[in-house]
């Protein structure tokens, strides 16, 4: 049980155990976003979609309205309870993903899924801001790679569980069962989490304590390697979103493995290869900002490359076996980056811009790589169909490699301007 200290100076026991719920909630999240790429192939059959539809689907119908409410979601959570907007926005999009269960057209699907992201879109920004003033600098990152794990879980056992559930319940019926937990979860949040005092952890507080969305905008905006982050973050998420909403169907199609092995082969993987890939990031990170954020920087990014050529042979491999070889390595490597964008997306914020710095990167991330990635692969594996036929999907994912290392050249890129923002925004906050 977690202690009641005051609420100024919270343990480090009942700091961790914040981090716990907020882990648990990010599980739900992935699990109610990611179990629909393993019901892709029944509900195209169902509703006669092509795979551009289903790349809208699983893409842009959650990203686009996930991200957008996420900026005025984020402004009030820079103003009021972030506790509370977390535990509203997960009662809405656990009850949003039983409705899907109940949808009777493709359209009726697509306004349930767009609900789910308005709901989730209350869920990472007030969740990044309360863990930046739970955790001081050389703990955050690590911290933020617990939470960040919490993606990876639900994405896993969304596969697994999912690979059973295909096989033996209809689709409906899997998303009524997966959804109804949250509902008790929000209880949880809402109950159970206090809220600290804004600049906690840093042990500072800033004289206005509130800015408009056009000031802090600007201030963003003014940051060169802000700019650069979140833009080569978004282009690795692509190939990472990509592989995530396709995944399934690839090995589906193309190594013709049956639903249940592949749930089990990418939930291990992603799981696995996700939650190890954050975590050494995080430690990495936590490591080498004390002494050098340029550093904590320039080694996810160049760890993340290394990567690539590794789904390369994932997408090129002549069998299924192989294939998963090559991909667990893959997706550990690409995913150590995750910790570092996170804990430096909050530094290069002042105190009270970090839910809306966070929903910014959200915002502009989602868009083009949740939102972008599976639309980009759903209309190449339409366009190249004449000539490779079920394979068109494999050279569609090869296409969105490419993108991704685009990404890390953005993400050196910021390293040359990192220090003197850093200062900047430590400065302001004076």
């Amino acid at each position: 049980m977690p202690d009641r200290k005051p609420a100024e100076q919270p343990s480090n026991g009942y700091a961790n155990y914040v981090l716990g719920v907020l882990f648990l909630v990010y599980v739900f999240n992935f699990i109610d976003r990611q179990l629909l790429s393993v019901f892709i192939g029944p509900i195209k059959a169902e509703f006669g979609a092509s795979d551009t539809a289903m790349g809208l689907l699983v893409g842009f119908a959650f990203a686009l309205l996930y991200s957008v409410a996420g900026i005025p979601i984020a402004r009030l959570a820079d103003r009021r309870s972030r506790r509370n907007i977390i535990a509203i926005g997960l009662a809405l999009w656990s009850a949003m993903t039983v409705a899907t269960g109940f949808a009777r057209s493709f359209v009726q699907l697509a306004i349930a899924r767009v609900f789910v992201g308005i709901g989730e879109a209350a869920g990472s920004p007030p969740s990044h801001s309360l863990i930046a003033d739970y955790f001081p600098l050389n703990r955050r990152a690590t911290a933020f790679a617990i939470y960040a794990a919490g993606a990876f879980i639900g994405a896993a056992l969304a596969y697994l569980g999912g690979g059973y559930l295909r096989e033996y319940l209809d689709w409906r019926t899997a998303f009524i069962v997966v959804g109804a937990p949250g509902l008790l979860i929000a209880l949880l949040v809402r109950f159970t989490v206090r809220e600290p005092r804004r600049g906690l952890s840093e042990q500072r507080t800033e004289e206005a304590g509130t800015s408009t969305l056009a000031e802090t905008l600007g201030f963003l905006a003014r940051s060169r390697s802000w700019l650069c982050l979140v833009a080569g973050f978004s282009l690795i998420s692509v190939t990472n979103y990509a592989v995530l909403m396709w995944g399934f169907e690839f090995y589906g199609r193309v190594h013709g493995m049956a639903p249940i092995t592949i749930g089990n082969w990418l939930g291990i993987i992603i799981g696995v290869g996700g939650v190890i890939g954050v975590l050494i990031g995080g430690r990495v990170f936590d490591r080498l900002v004390q002494t050098s954020p340029k550093r904590a920087l320039y080694v996810p990014a160049l760890v993340a490359l290394a990567g690539f050529p590794l789904g390369l042979c994932s997408m090129l491999a002549d069998s299924g076996t192989a294939s998963l070889a090559f991909f667990l390595p893959f997706y550990l490597l690409i995913n150590g980056i995750t910790p570092a964008m996170y804990s430096h997306n909050q530094a290069l914020a002042r105190l009270h811009m970090r839910a809306t710095a966070a929903a910014m990167m959200v915002f502009i991330v989602n868009i083009i790589s949740a939102g972008g990635g599976p639309l980009l692969v759903g209309a190449l594996s339409d366009a190249f169909r004449a000539d490779f036929g079920v394979e068109s999907i494999r050279y569609a994912l090869v296409c969105s490699l490419g993108v991704g290392m685009l990404g890390v050249l953005f993400l050196l890129l910021a390293g040359l301007t990192l220090d003197r923002d850093l200062e900047r925004a430590r400065g302001a906050a004076k």
